[in-house]
């Protein structure tokens, strides 16, 4: 089963997915943590390339095609692998990135950028995605109150870029329900893992591989 936490800056994605991921191992799961982009040792030199914010400027189609191809590596060499071997995949970003951030945040074409998914995953798509769902003002004062020095070069964009990014995910969720679940991540960590757990909970024991 591969389940996604998508979200933007400032949502708590990074928490969350560790906590699900233990949890998951507590149940007696076996459990896969991922995050992108990385992954692999591709995918770990092109995240360092993709998010240092003092490094060369790289245009918006080359950004995308730099996350096709952590994608395209991370897909074939870790994810398919381990579902075949009947892990969990519990994934910090997947495609619905892409979506939000190079599509809605950078303004590429959508069919072009559908494309250019379909061809990294070979069409794989996640069987439950969770958006950790925070307004503008509360993501970017989350990481305000953090080291400046380490924001990422997304992190550092102007407020307008991360207000198209929040509302294309919310786009995305209502888009397809079957798939997606909203939770409210301006709440506790402690609460906004509750609510992720029961969804889970409920997604996993009616899973076809997991039952």
């Amino acid at each position: 089963m591969f389940i996604t936490l998508e979200g933007a800056e400032g949502s708590g994605k990074t928490t969350q997915a560790r906590l699900l991921a233990e949890r998951l191992r507590g149940e007696g799961h076996r459990v896969l943590p991922l995050h992108e982009p990385g992954g692999t040792a591709l995918g770990e030199e092109i995240r360092a390339l993709l998010l240092q914010p003092d490094g060369a400027p790289i245009e918006p189609m080359a950004e995308a095609l730099l996350f096709a191809a952590c994608r395209a590596q991370l897909v074939t060499a870790v994810i398919r692998p381990a579902l075949t071997r009947g892990e969990l995949v519990v994934a910090d970003r997947f495609a619905d990135s892409t979506r939000a951030y190079q599509g809605a945040g950078r303004g590429l074409p959508g069919e072009a950028l559908e494309s250019m998914i379909h061809i990294a995953t070979g069409g794989l798509v996640p069987d439950l995605t969770i958006l950790l769902q925070v307004s503008t003002e509360c993501g970017l004062g989350r990481r305000a109150r953090g080291d400046l020095a380490e924001w990422t070069r997304f992190e550092a964009e102007q407020r307008e870029f991360h207000e198209r990014v929040c509302a294309a995910y919310s786009s995305l969720a209502r888009a397809e329900p079957a798939r997606w679940s909203v939770v409210d991540a301006e709440q506790a960590v402690e609460a906004v893992h509750a609510d992720i757990w029961r969804i889970v909970v409920s997604k996993v024991a009616t899973h076809p591989s997991t039952r």
